[in-house]
């Protein structure tokens, strides 16, 4: 039997608003994945260490605070300097359809926004470990 999908959900920056990642969280569960959540207010330090430490396949950022441009790129760069190169990087929330580009653009591998359907998260979450295959 192979291991279930590592996944930490993570809510950087001074969003307060974490409904929307606690249903994500629970629906990860339902389907069979192991799922940590950070809580509010994490530093991308704390959230690149924490992912390290849980060897997570995933680490999922959710966004409602309009961050998305910084906080990421300072993510791939701890990942970057802790040698961390077959973890996948989603991001969720509410942003503008051309921030999904860029972020797509600098390596995120998927952006789920806040219309999306939870049995497509499980789907895309899924699809990408299998993508990716063992590590």
């Amino acid at each position: 039997m192979s291991q279930p999908i590592r996944v930490l959900l993570a809510k950087v920056g001074l969003d307060g608003h974490d409904r929307g990642v606690r249903v994500v969280a629970r629906t990860l569960r339902d389907a069979g994945m192991d799922v940590i959540y950070s809580g509010l207010h994490r530093t991308p330090e704390e959230v690149v260490s924490a992912a390290i430490q849980e060897d997570v396949d995933i680490l999922g950022v959710s966004l409602l605070s309009g961050v998305q441009l910084t906080v990421f790129p300072k993510i791939f760069k701890l990942l970057a300097e802790k040698g961390v190169s077959d973890m996948i990087i989603v991001a969720g929330g509410v942003m503008p359809d051309e921030d999904v580009v860029e972020l797509k653009n600098m390596g995120v591998h998927e952006v789920m926004l806040q219309d999306t359907p939870p049995d497509a998260i499980v789907k895309t979450l899924t699809r990408l470990v299998t993508e990716r295959g063992p590590r």
